[in-house]
């Protein structure tokens, strides 16, 4: 969307956080699209930018940019507490194994006996990556 946003173009965007991951990111790109000549909205926020630079706009984008930062990292780290916390109560096992260890095992003997790791992994159904990993495994 970026790179594909044309002048008269006008971009719409739930809330701040969802176009920018912190302040810098946000000022960045609105600086970008408004000077190409593309209109910014955001809808939680209320705010247009339209590529004027006057101090009050500038001063809005940073203050609402800044808050939905803010609000980004206290969310992260709720999410954090909250995974310690159920990982303590043995409720956060984690994804599900792609592979049985009798089929690691199976896997193993195919490469051990010549087949390419490539063709291993696309008939069991998984990465080479994910193959790998099972492969570092004792």
């Amino acid at each position: 969307m970026l790179k594909f946003a044309r002048s008269g173009d006008t971009v719409v965007v739930h809330s701040m956080d969802r176009l920018a991951r912190n302040l810098d990111d946000l000022r960045r790109i609105v600086s970008d699209l408004t000077r190409r000549g593309v209109i910014i909205q955001f809808i939680k926020e209320s705010l247009a930018f339209t590529g004027e630079d006057s101090p009050m706009a500038n001063l809005m984008l940073s203050v609402m940019g800044a808050f939905a930062e803010f609000e980004r990292a206290l969310i992260r780290e709720r999410q954090r507490e909250g995974v310690t916390l159920a990982k303590q109560r043995g409720a956060y096992k984690g994804r599900k194994k792609a592979l049985s260890p009798q089929e690691v095992i199976a896997l193993k003997e195919r490469i051990a006996a010549g087949e390419t790791k490539t063709h291993v992994a696309r008939d069991v159904g998984v990465s080479r990556e994910t193959l790998y990993q099972y492969l570092r495994q004792p």
